[in-house]
């Protein structure tokens, strides 16, 4: 921590803390996320997962690892700064002014861009909620706090254990049966509805009563200024069966609500996401076109 001098303190959680500094030789600001190294093996290793995973995110809506160090009993992951602090904070900030449908689409397809990023590289991120997504200066949004973070062996893959914040866990985690990337997707429409309510779609006064609404889905209806093709968006992110949900990469490139988001995507990530989902297309047209004349030889 030499080459870093310590400004303030930023956050507090179970994992330790996460404190403000500056690079010394440029003044650049940067977050140290402080966590406390286990003794088991086991948890040693965990605890390291996280700086891995970061380290191999790069993209403009994700938050930018410099790099790791250990120090005495603590794992330091020094990563970028974001300014303008966690998106919670935003929203408790608009108190009951709604934000406007822009800035919705605009960090939603933001967002989104940050999951397939993580999604096309297996990973599951676990614990999106707006408390994990970050606003720098400029007004743009990235998704940060990978802790709870797991790699799939492979895209077809599922994971077991129960993870995440209960108010964003999709009712497959909480029916204890395996999931994938769609238990992201349905945090993410969680995230989505606090950017348009200003509250969280599920609440209620005991655990019993908020997992009985999860798992049916149940959540007050959305303010009927919005468009039509995030109201209707919304509906599929919130399907309780995981297959019936979108992809990001489906919410992305091809649902009703893709044109509202493309321009709201920095230029190399839309032209990343529609590259890739060109191939694709390309690939199965191709791969249907053959299997039709193979059955049908007129």
């Amino acid at each position: 921590m030499e080459k870093y001098t310590q400004l303030r303190v930023v956050g507090e959680g179970s994992f330790g803390r996460a404190v403000l500094v500056q690079w010394k030789s440029t003044q650049e600001k940067y977050v140290v996320k402080e966590i406390q190294l286990p003794k088991n093996e086991s948890k040693l290793r965990d605890s390291r997962k996280e700086a891995i995973l970061l380290s191999r995110m790069k993209h403009p809506n994700i938050v930018a690892f410099r790099e790791a160090f250990e120090m005495a009993d603590l794992l330091c992951i020094v990563m970028e700064y974001c300014s303008g602090g966690d998106l919670l904070q935003r929203i408790q900030q608009q108190k009951a002014t709604n934000f406007c449908t822009e800035n919705i689409l605009r960090w939603f397809a933001q967002m989104c861009a940050g999951a397939q990023h993580i999604h096309d590289k297996r990973v599951l991120h676990r614990d999106l909620k707006s408390k994990n997504i970050f606003l720098t200066s400029d007004g743009s949004v990235k998704l940060g706090d990978f802790g709870s973070a797991c790699v799939l062996n492979s895209s077809k893959a599922y994971a077991h254990a129960y993870v995440g914040t209960p108010y964003y866990v999709a009712p497959e985690i909480w029916d204890n049966k395996p999931y994938n990337n769609k238990s992201d997707v349905w945090s993410l429409g969680c995230v989505l509805y606090e950017l348009c309510a200003l509250q969280h779609p599920f609440q209620a006064s005991s655990w019993k009563s908020l997992i009985l609404k999860v798992c049916r889905g149940a959540y007050p209806p959305l303010p009927r200024h919005l468009p039509y093709e995030l109201l209707h968006l919304m509906k599929q992110m919130f399907k309780t069966n995981p297959k019936d949900r979108p992809s990001v990469q489906t919410i992305l490139t091809s649902h009703r609500v893709s044109k509202l988001l493309r321009s709201h995507l920095p230029s190399q990530v839309r032209k990343h996401i529609f590259n890739k989902h060109n191939r694709f297309v390309v690939f199965f047209y191709c791969h249907t076109k053959k299997k039709v004349h193979t059955s049908f030889p007129f």
